[in-house]
């Protein structure tokens, strides 16, 4: 286990190094660059810029080199000093506006998490020790509809529901009034109060979606003659769940954490853009619209890290969970 724990990280190297290749490449596909958009922009509202500060901008971003050499630069930046470049849109550098936001959204995206395997959890197995019950019923019809709803719809009717029945404004994560300030204890209750919706509408999806997988799995755990055979030998009903077809039947919930993470961070763009939320959705999409080359290719690189660490990390709890896992 030691030998390929060690193997599996050292090909992370090799695998973000590809990535980030691939990723820059991909947000200099499309006509033009960050210049060509804002000088659209700037005809658009009736403005000119002089040819010369076009060339003096291209200078100071390096937008007059090759494509080769702007990879080259970017990637000796973050190797030797952490530097992640310069955003265009924000003039900031893009390591202070990641940080910023990244702490927000991991905490969203970890509560989503949590919320969605402790509900998919206790529902799947409750509906597949019941099955063809009433609640089973409820569980199926419910498990539907959450597969069906659109996320940025199901956000409007919570924030309907939640302004209309609690009197509750719950566009952001927290009160405008403290919006600049540093946390404190009314800021802290203030995001309590908002924080179960962005949770409760981006876990939907992913929530019914286990709950079907784990309920189709136990079931078919259930009727295997091992399953038979232990429960005719009188082994407790409850004793015989947890130690056998439960461990076979929670393998997808371990198998998809490689990409959970990641998902739930990029997959919060459309429902964080209808909530105002603070997070690194609304930006990655305004720096792929924007062409700030530098902030998207780091948010996507940042989402690689997650996905590359998390599934090293699935592998290794499967190994755990499933004793029929060998690596060696």
């Amino acid at each position: 286990m030691l030998s390929y724990i060690i193997r599996r990280t050292l090909y992370v190297i090799p695998t973000l190094f590809v990535i980030s290749i691939v990723s820059f490449a991909i947000i200099q596909l499309p006509p033009g660059d960050y210049l060509t958009t804002y000088i659209a922009q700037l005809e658009a509202e009736g403005g000119e810029i002089s040819q010369e500060r076009i060339r003096a901008l291209e200078a100071r971003y390096g937008l007059d080199q090759p494509i080769y050499v702007q990879y080259g630069r970017w990637m000796g930046g973050i190797l030797t000093r952490g530097d992640f470049g310069v955003s265009f849109e924000w003039n900031r550098p893009v390591s202070a506006l990641i940080w910023n936001r990244l702490g927000m959204t991991l905490m969203i995206s970890l509560a989503t998490m949590i919320f969605t395997w402790v509900v998919a959890f206790a529902i799947g197995v409750y509906s597949a020790t019941h099955q063809y019950s009433i609640g089973d019923y409820v569980a199926t019809f419910f498990g539907f509809v959450g597969l069906a709803t659109p996320n940025f719809l199901f956000a409007l009717i919570l924030m309907w529901l939640a302004y209309t029945q609690f009197g509750i404004a719950s566009v952001g994560l927290y009160a405008p009034e403290y919006s600049g300030d540093p946390w404190h204890w009314q800021k802290i209750v203030s995001m309590l109060q908002r924080i179960w919706l962005p949770v409760v509408v981006i876990g939907t999806a992913g929530t019914a979606g286990l709950i079907r997988i784990l309920r189709a799995n136990l079931l078919d755990e259930l009727s295997k003659l091992y399953v038979v055979t232990s429960r005719s030998k009188g082994m407790p009903s409850t004793r015989l769940l947890l130690k056998y077809p439960l461990r076979i039947a929670l393998i997808p919930f371990i198998s998809t954490a490689g990409w959970t993470l990641a998902r739930l961070v990029s997959g919060e763009t459309i429902v964080g853009i209808v909530l105002g939320l603070p997070t690194t959705g609304p930006m990655l999409l305004t720096a792929l619209q924007s062409q700030d080359m530098y902030l998207a290719g780091s948010f996507i690189m940042l989402l690689s890290v997650l996905t590359v660490i998390g599934t090293l990390v699935s592998d290794l709890l499967l190994a755990v969970l499933d004793p029929r896992i060998r690596y060696e």
